[in-house]
């Protein structure tokens, strides 16, 4: 196959854009991966961690709650949803009985996370 010479000139600089583009690339992946010391006040007092074990179980607690119960009435919704539009069609009600269920394992696990997490803590020694 014979190639125009502004085909070859259009495959150059293809070429040197693509190794342009991997000399980038591995030089970001380059500068990212190299480990860096952290600098600060060497007289300042060493604060490990901002709360401590508790409180962050207890803030574990709330969020988990929180989201298990968003998406245990979001599937409760989509249940609805499924069977007032399912108009008699088997298989729609048994997928609205299928989000209805997993509504209801939502909202038992989201009433089972503060035992959950107390297991979590016992484990710990918190």
């Amino acid at each position: 196959m014979f190639r125009t010479p502004a085909r070859l000139r259009a495959l150059t600089r293809h070429r040197a854009i693509r190794r342009t583009a991997a000399t980038v690339t591995a030089a970001v992946v380059l500068v990212l991966s190299a480990p860096t010391a952290a600098h600060g006040d060497p007289g300042a007092p060493m604060v490990r961690a901002a709360n401590s074990l508790p409180v962050v179980i207890g803030n574990l607690q709330s969020w988990l709650m929180g989201i298990l119960a968003a998406v245990a009435t979001l599937f409760l919704v989509l249940a609805g949803v499924y069977w007032a539009t399912a108009g008699g069609d088997p298989a729609q009600v048994e997928r609205a009985k299928g989000a209805l269920k997993n509504a209801l394992v939502g909202y038992g696990l989201a009433v089972l996370a503060p035992v959950l997490l107390q297991v979590v803590r016992g484990i710990v020694g918190g």
